[in-house]
C-alpha cells in the first residue's frame, strides 16, 4: 500500500498589513496537523524567476565580450563569481595547493531582493566600464538614458 501524499500549505506573507493574519493562518495549521503527526515548517524567501534568470546571463554574456579584467577577458561564469563575492562581501582563504579561493554564495540561494541587487551591481559596472547591452529592454533604457 503507498503512502498518501503529505498536504503541504504554502503562506505567502508579503507586508506587515497581513502578518498577524497570515502568522494565526499558519498556527492554526500546524495545531492541526500535528494531530496527524510531525509538522515540518520551512520559512523562505522566493527564489528569481526564468526572467530574472536570463536577463543574468545575457548581461553577463555582455560584460565577457566587452570588458578586459586584469589584462584577459574572462568568461560570463567567471564574471558571475566575480560579482555575486562582491555583493556578498565573500571571505577569500588561501587554497589546498596555492592560490586563492572565494568562499562565494550561489546564486540559486538567492532571494529575488538579492538576485535584483545583483543585477543592479552588474549594470553599473557595465555602465563604468562602456557596456553596450544586448538584452532588448536594456537597449531601450539606454535610448531613454535611463540605463545604470
Amino acid at each position: 500500500m503507498s503512502k498518501a501524499a503529505k498536504p503541504e500549505l504554502e503562506i505567502d506573507i508579503s507586508g506587515h498589513e497581513d502578518l498577524r493574519t497570515k502568522m494565526m493562518m499558519a498556527w492554526n495549521a500546524v495545531n492541526k496537523g500535528i494531530k496527524g503527526g510531525p509538522v515540518v515548517v520551512r520559512l523562505g524567501r522566493r527564489k528569481r524567476n526564468l526572467a530574472q534568470n536570463a536577463k543574468l546571463w545575457a548581461i553577463l554574456n555582455d560584460v565577457a565580450l566587452q570588458v578586459e579584467w586584469d589584462g584577459e577577458m574572462l568568461p560570463p561564469e567567471q564574471w558571475k563569481h566575480m560579482f555575486t563575492a562582491t555583493l556578498k562581501k565573500q571571505k577569500v582563504v588561501r587554497g589546498i595547493d596555492g592560490g586563492l579561493v572565494v568562499l562565494a554564495i550561489h546564486t540559486s540561494n538567492m532571494c529575488k531582493e538579492e538576485f535584483s541587487d545583483l543585477l543592479e551591481l552588474i549594470q553599473a559596472f557595465g555602465a563604468q566600464h562602456g557596456v553596450r547591452w544586448s538584452d532588448p529592454v536594456l537597449k531601450y533604457y539606454e535610448q531613454l538614458g535611463l540605463a545604470a
